[in-house]
């Protein structure tokens, strides 16, 4: 299965790894052509992130795995695409 794109809530703590550190980390994964890292809460001890990561065919095992190597968590993976093309999402009414 080709992934083209992943959405990762992940979390680091306050003082480890910078945002550059994690952002180094995530360019060295085979498979990524960029990504995009939001910080989008902080507290005491934990700064939480979205990290949006795109490519052709990425190595998500890798990719966790390269997060977690520079020590920060991630939570949840909350969306992939798949496939030999990019579909975007449609909101629904409801």
């Amino acid at each position: 299965m080709k992934v083209r794109r992943l959405m990762l809530d992940v979390d680091r703590a306050i003082e480890r790894p910078d945002i550059v550190v994690l952002a180094r980390a995530i360019d060295g994964v085979r498979g990524v052509a960029g990504a995009n890292i939001t910080v989008t809460d902080i507290d005491i001890e934990t700064v939480g992130m979205e990290v949006t990561v795109e490519g052709d065919d990425i190595d998500v095992d890798a990719l966790t795995t390269a997060i977690e190597k520079a020590g920060a968590a991630v939570h949840s993976i909350d969306e992939i695409v798949f496939g030999s093309r990019t579909v975007e999402r449609v909101p629904r009414a409801r």
